[in-house]
């Protein structure tokens, strides 16, 4: 899997491109996306995946904690930069199912979140224009993007 850790110099460049003001890559989302959680009231392994990667500082997330947490729309304000700072670079970067899998979380998103976030929409746009060929297992979801993205 790929970490999404940056180097110090690369700092500035990615908060002056998603954000107002620069994101601190230290902090868990239970931090930066307020209110905390408290204790897991379901006992599942999602749940539990999830409630632990809320206490994970952002800036050691993998491709699939990204996927994952991107899936269940936790943390989106937070997470989706990081993801694009992936697929800008890999397009087709894999959690633990399939290449791709990554961008497939990201363009389920739904099309309300895209509408907020234009420069976001434009970055998924172009990591779209920048394959060849869409994989399969990623049709759908990108003709659900582009049809709530118009």
């Amino acid at each position: 899997m790929t970490d999404v850790r940056r180097s110090p110099e690369d700092e500035g460049r990615w908060a002056d491109r998603t954000m107002s003001r620069p994101l601190d890559r230290t902090k868990t989302l239970n931090e930066l996306d307020r209110p905390a959680w408290g204790e897991q009231e379901y006992d599942s392994l999602l749940v539990r995946t999830c409630h632990r990667l809320r206490d994970k500082p952002i800036g050691e997330f993998t491709v699939e904690d990204l996927r994952i947490m991107i899936g269940h729309r936790i943390g989106l304000r937070y997470l989706v930069p990081l993801a694009l700072e992936v697929l800008e670079q890999y397009p087709l970067a894999e959690g633990d199912f399939y290449p791709g899998d990554l961008l497939g979380s990201v363009l389920r998103i739904d099309p309300g979140f895209w509408a907020a976030e234009r420069e976001w929409r434009d970055r998924v746009r172009a990591v779209l224009e920048r394959l060849s060929e869409v994989p399969k297992e990623l049709r759908a979801a990108e003709a659900m993007f582009r049809a709530g993205t118009v």
